[in-house]
């Protein structure tokens, strides 16, 4: 029997985890887990939880991205050879990374190929001191994940990051910025950037799936010029919408194992949708001892 350390955020998403609990623990333990529960109690606590996974096979965690990000940081302070195979959960507001994931429809589903399935190593990013699951991003919207209530969340899911991003329409700063890559660099006025292992940010923004690849040691990088034309705005909304990056579109799209930014100001970073801190200059690449998560293809 596998001892299996079980972290969940009761307030992530609608908070639909608590009803859904009895259900999740009959699945783990139908798959011949020995199940431990930690419910978090705060900013932070899904980071302590992982730290002592050390003497479980496996780790689960149920939440949203943050929840997720928590216990990948927590995990990755552990020894590689010290470090379980992680199973996730997603019950949050938009659960960017699990679009990358293919995992099954319910969470009593997901709960038994938690314990049952297959774990591949993924790539996790890091920038500075602080790692990041799927996205390190600057500029436009970028803080609506964190700065929208957790009540305003609950009520309207991912509407309410719609409505928070309306709200800031009129406030968007862009950054003069150099971003050195592995094959160069490029430099100019950026309305948004982002450095990811993902499909997508929010459901709007990406790469083409077949571009991405969630253990190939590379981060992408979606790049967005500051428009300067309303044919220039026009041109950006299109190649957003059909992912296509053609040379005029004023998006850049990029792959990298490193990535270092360059501005005159600090330049505000979010890290799977929390604040990251501002930073003038930033270092963004890929760690080389992964963590291991059970998805499916």
């Amino acid at each position: 029997m596998e001892k299996l350390l079980f972290i969940y955020n009761p307030h992530a998403g609608t908070g639909r985890v608590r009803s859904k609990l009895a259900g999740i623990l009959n699945a783990f333990a139908r798959a011949g887990a020995l199940v431990t529960v930690w419910p978090t109690q705060g900013p932070g606590d899904a980071t302590a939880a992982a730290r002592t996974a050390a003497e479980y096979d496996r780790v689960a965690c149920c939440g949203g991205d943050g929840t997720l990000h928590e216990v990948i940081t927590g995990l990755l302070d552990l020894p590689e050879s010290a470090r379980p195979p992680l199973g996730y959960l997603p019950a949050g507001t938009t659960n960017d990374f699990a679009r990358n994931l293919h995992l099954p429809k319910t969470l009593e589903e997901m709960a038994t190929q938690a314990v049952t399935g297959e774990a591949r190593g993924v790539d996790i990013g890091r920038l500075g001191d602080q790692y990041f699951i799927y996205v390190a991003a600057f500029g436009a919207f970028t803080d609506t994940a964190y700065s929208t209530p957790q009540d305003l969340k609950n009520i309207f899911g991912h509407l309410a990051y719609v409505f928070r991003g309306v709200s800031e329409l009129a406030n968007l700063k862009s950054y003069h910025l150099k971003v050195e890559h592995d094959e160069g660099e490029v430099e100019g006025d950026f309305l948004y950037g982002m450095f990811s292992n993902t499909i997508s940010v929010g459901g709007l923004i990406g790469l083409p799936q077949d571009e991405v690849s969630l253990d190939d040691g590379l981060l992408e990088s979606v790049l967005v010029r500051t428009p300067t034309t309303m044919q220039g705005l026009q041109n950006i909304i299109l190649a957003l919408a059909s992912q296509d990056y053609t040379p005029d579109s004023g998006v850049i799209a990029l792959h990298s194992s490193r990535f270092r930014i360059t501005c005159a100001e600090p330049v505000p970073m979010t890290l799977d949708g929390e604040y990251g801190g501002d930073h003038a200059e930033a270092a963004i690449h890929v760690v080389p001892t992964p963590v291991k998560i059970v998805y499916g293809k």
